[in-house]
């Protein structure tokens, strides 16, 4: 009988399971063979599947906006904190529908073209060498390739790309590391004053680098976008402040994620790192299947507007619906019985979902491809006899964004 105290309890998500934070690809495997689609204990419906996740991220019914949500457990979270959950960054195009999405999208896309990122490539270099010749100097043994290169790497991109004012990044990094826990399921009350607190200062930081570029214009994006602010019939002052915090977290959050989860990847599977050594033109590829093999983000939501129906399941307006893109990119269904395994030449690797899909795909894609691409293929050239240097590094902890909080290597 349904209900029976001793029924077992009902097969879902659980973040919490011993090793999901180390490895939570055998727990997607067993959802997607047993409840590939189901209501989880979060509130969420969650969908583990490569085509189910495929066709939500490109619905045309569905919505990004909170505010089409009849219920939210991020509220519950804040409600239990005593503190009421604000609007900061509900204007950034991440969380946007259009008419909205389309305009300011369309404004800051111009900064981010194939052609555009393309020019970036020697300075992108150049960063990536001093870097690595930094740690090398040092005469140290081992480097920790999170703290060394994944986080610096972005970051300096990212400011340099948006022409910041310098800053001091080890807090600028702590706040945003801080900050993005708002987009995790299992946020706690307790992260609750500690994000709030992470979202002020950076909410700060970038109102004083706004005003600071508008004495000082110069040819980058964040000129551009208080250019465009300033003609007031294009961008709102609200608007302007989200599209940069945004651009300055995900700027860098997710490719540290890319060049850590793929060292990591690399490191585990020494017969693919050989073969990378041996066919460097193998990097392009190779950043695809590593995105896939390892996605620095593992989830990402949509809010049904009206009845959405996936494999029998009825899902009402309103409701929120996670895509798990990590599960997805290793569905046998869609990328074949190797699908758990690393195969840097997989000719399907491009078709991973790591970064969206739909009017809502990552819009700096080519961005981290790049930096992936030359972060990774130089380290690996550089230094040859590169080995991990400790059996479990230190990951993390998050479910969206799962990545490494430290990752020493040895390197002579």
């Amino acid at each position: 009988m349904s209900g029976d105290p001793g029924d077992p309890a009902p097969l879902g998500l659980n973040p919490f399971e011993a090793g999901f934070a180390q490895d939570p690809y055998p727990q997607y495997r067993r959802l997607r063979e047993e409840a590939p689609v189901h209501h989880g204990r979060f509130g969420p419906w969650t969908l583990m599947r490569y085509d189910d996740v495929s066709r939500l991220v490109r619905e045309p019914g569905v919505s990004v906006e909170d505010r089409n949500a009849t219920f939210n457990p991020r509220d519950l979270v804040f409600a239990a904190a005593g503190i009421e959950r604000a609007d900061r960054g509900q204007r950034a195009i991440l969380n946007l529908d259009p008419p909205d999405h389309t305009r300011i999208r369309r404004l800051v896309s111009k900064a981010f073209t194939p052609g555009r990122i393309e020019t970036l490539v020697p300075r992108v270099q150049a960063l990536v060498d001093q870097l690595l010749d930094d740690a090398a100097a040092r005469g140290s043994p081992t480097i920790d390739v999170i703290a060394d290169l994944a986080f610096p790497l972005p970051f300096l991109v990212i400011s340099e790309l948006l022409g910041m004012p310098k800053a001091d990044r080890t807090q600028l990094r702590a706040w945003s590391h801080t900050l993005v826990r708002s987009l995790e399921p299992i946020a706690t009350p307790e992260d609750v004053p500690a994000i709030v607190d992470a979202g002020l200062h950076m909410t700060e930081h970038v109102q004083a680098a706004i005003g600071w570029k508008r004495d000082h214009p110069a040819d980058d994006l964040l000129s551009a976008l208080v250019a465009v602010e300033e003609e007031g019939d294009v961008l709102t002052p609200e608007e302007l402040e989200a599209q940069v915090v945004l651009l300055y977290v995900a700027g860098h959050e997710t490719t540290v994620n890319l060049i850590g989860n793929g060292t990591l990847a690399l490191l585990r599977h020494r017969d693919e790192l050989e073969r990378l050594r041996q066919a460097p033109d193998l990097i392009h590829n190779a950043i695809e299947e590593l995105l896939r093999y390892d996605s620095p983000v593992q989830f990402t939501r949509r809010i049904p507007l009206t009845e959405l129906e996936i494999d029998g399941n009825v899902i009402e307006p309103g409701t929120i619906v996670l895509a798990c893109l990590g599960a997805a990119n290793h569905d046998p269904a869609h990328f074949g019985p190797t699908a758990d395994e690393l195969d840097l030449r997989r000719r399907d690797a491009p078709h991973h979902v790591s970064f969206g899909g739909g009017i809502h795909h990552c819009l700096g894609a080519v961005l981290a491809r790049t930096e992936g691409r030359i972060a990774l293929g130089t380290l690996v050239r550089r230094f040859p006899a590169l080995e991990l240097a400790t059996y479990e590094p230190a990951w993390n902890g998050r479910m969206v964004l799962r990545g490494l909080d430290a990752l020493p290597v040895t390197i002579d």
